[in-house]
């Protein structure tokens, strides 16, 4: 499962009755080993199901519910409110679902989520025929017009034996959109971005194909910090992306041509859907449709290709001992594509420690980049490492950001971005 630093973030863990409890173990346990604080409160169903007890072991804190509460101390639906950063309920009952949107507050969980006024995540677990009534669509839509993120739930087979809707979202989905809401910045919010990652294969033939070291970590922690600042990603990339949030869009591509189709057509529609949404009558704020898209092309682009690929596999015998392959050079997506109303970020990998720097300032020049961010590679070992540095260059200054693991890097260079747009 995959976990980053929650350091210092106080989250308060909801538990309604329902068979799936279990996860939320999990799920207590992930937030305590990203270092966060943890408390939870339960309702009288969820300790039918599980001992508070287990939850005062896993989260190493006094568990609210009927029995505990006590007014002498902080162990009370008002002070357990007042202390968290972020509330999560998961899982969230039908019956809890259509009593919160309409403010019932008849269970101790309840009154601690009608008396916080932070960021609420829930996570819906119910049989499909009582998620899917047309009282608890209406609660979960409700809901959302009042700001409540709602995970949604898997589709397998349930508990009681029917298929459908309503099973608990996996504990990395509720994760991650917990970890957003710490995580989210006005500035990035709603944002349209496109990230492009890994590296491109030229096909030689049916089985062969020409590429590079590449392993898109870099592409990847970008499209994760994005995602956890709140931004509207699209991720372009040649490689796996299963450990990404499945609100993420992406886009599998293996060639450079296929790169630059779907990258350019990323970019107009991120600048289309700056517009439409107002046109079309949407209920999203207008100030969250103004914003200006970014493109950060972290992909390590082949600049040529086989000229002739073929179908199926070249046989050695009929290529005899020395084969002459004929490249053409590649269309250059940086160069072509359209910069008016955008934000873009060039990557530049290169060995040369003496004029590397230089290259990464003339990238900037010649395709009228806002920054380029480079990064020295010693050798072939520097590929597809977990760390990384880079020195972020715009026309205005040089800002080394230094060796860490590569979502702080991609963090730090979004706290840079920033600075680049013209809002």
């Amino acid at each position: 499962m995959k976990e980053i630093d929650l350091s210092g973030k106080k989250i308060l863990l909801g538990v309604t009755g329902s068979i799936s409890i279990y996860k939320a173990c999990e799920l207590v346990r992930a937030f305590v080993r990203s270092n966060a604080d943890v408390r939870v409160v339960m309702s009288k169903g969820a300790t039918k199901f599980i001992s508070p007890l287990t939850f005062e072991a896993l989260s190493r804190n006094r568990v609210l519910f009927e029995d505990s509460e006590d007014w002498s101390s902080d162990i009370n639906h008002i002070d357990y409110a007042k202390w968290a950063d972020v509330f999560v309920i998961a899982p969230i009952t039908a019956n809890s679902i259509n009593k919160l949107s309409k403010g019932i507050a008849d269970t101790l969980l309840l009154q601690t989520a009608l008396a916080y006024k932070g960021p609420l995540v829930i996570a819906p677990a119910a049989n499909t025929v009582m998620l899917e009534n047309h009282y608890t669509v209406g609660s979960l839509k409700m809901l959302v017009v009042n700001d409540v993120v709602v995970v949604k739930p898997a589709k397998k087979k349930l508990a009681c034996g029917d298929e459908g809707n309503g099973a608990l979202a996996e504990v990395q989905e509720i994760y991650w959109q917990v970890a957003r809401e710490l995580y989210k910045d006005d500035f990035w919010d709603n944002r349209k971005v496109v990230v492009t990652g890994g590296g491109t294969k030229e096909a030689i033939d049916s089985f062969r194909y020409i590429s590079n070291r590449s392993s898109g970590k870099m592409g990847m922690a970008l499209a994760e910090a994005l995602y956890l600042r709140g931004a509207d990603v699209c991720y372009i990339s040649t490689t796996s992306h299963d450990e990404l949030p499945s609100e993420v869009y992406t886009i599998d591509v293996e060639s450079a041509k296929e790169m630059y189709d779907y990258t350019i057509d990323a970019v107009r529609v991120a600048k289309k859907g700056k517009m439409s949404k107002a046109s079309m009558n949407r209920s999203e704020p207008i100030s969250l449709i103004k914003k200006q898209p970014f493109l950060f092309m972290a992909a390590a682009v082949s600049d040529y290709r086989p000229a002739f690929p073929q179908e199926g596999k070249l046989k050695k015998s009929n290529l005899g001992n020395e084969w002459e392959l004929k490249l053409v050079k590649n269309p250059d997506i940086l160069s072509d594509v359209d910069k008016e109303y955008l934000v873009t970020i060039g990557f530049k990998a290169e060995s040369d420690e003496e004029n590397g720097l230089d290259n990464a300032k003339k990238m900037l020049e010649e395709k009228n980049l806002d920054a380029v961010c480079y990064n020295h590679i010693s050798s072939s070992k520097s590929f597809g490492s977990d760390d990384n540095e880079i020195v972020f260059i715009t026309k205005e200054s040089i800002q080394k950001i230094d060796r860490a693991d590569k979502l702080s890097v991609a963090l730090s260079i979004l706290k840079e971005s920033e600075k680049l747009s013209n809002e």
